[in-house]
């Protein structure tokens, strides 16, 4: 799993999330900083409204909230997502280890030249990749 510090910095970098059952997300409210929940039909469902989306608690585990709107959640995105996200540009996943330590690097291809992105983690590996090409794609459009 990414994190927070991560997921916020995609957010701001401009990623939206459409919530589909098992996504994971956090809530930006006091009180809930460790907890991660899971979009499911059975305990957060989402419901579309007019004025927005907002996701849904119900059943026991949630008891305290009845629902949160999307931008009081955090979204973080799965590995398999992140690379998704990452398209064509995506080139490879790579394993490296030395000694005892174990790092993972994504490269990237885009605007003619491969770029590296290395973490201990291979999603924080995506999403660093992912968040340099969101905002090149910002640069670009300004």
């Amino acid at each position: 799993m990414i994190s927070l510090s991560l997921a916020q910095d995609l957010a701001l970098a401009g990623l939206r999330w459409e919530p589909e059952p098992g996504d994971r997300f956090a809530l930006a409210l006091e009180g809930f900083d460790d907890d991660v929940f899971t979009v499911s039909d059975i305990t957060v469902e989402v419901h579309e409204y007019a004025s927005g989306k907002i996701l849904g608690f119900n059943g026991t585990t949630e008891w305290a909230l009845d629902s949160v709107s999307l931008d009081q959640a955090l979204w973080l995105p799965r590995e398999d997502q992140l690379r998704g996200l990452l398209g064509g540009t995506f080139r490879s996943l790579s394993r490296n280890v030395d000694g005892e330590a174990e790092a993972f690097t994504v490269t990237t291809f885009t605007e003619g030249r491969e770029r590296a992105f290395t973490s201990t983690n291979p999603a924080e590996a995506y999403a660093l990749a992912l968040d340099a090409l969101i905002s090149a794609s910002a640069d670009l459009g300004t």
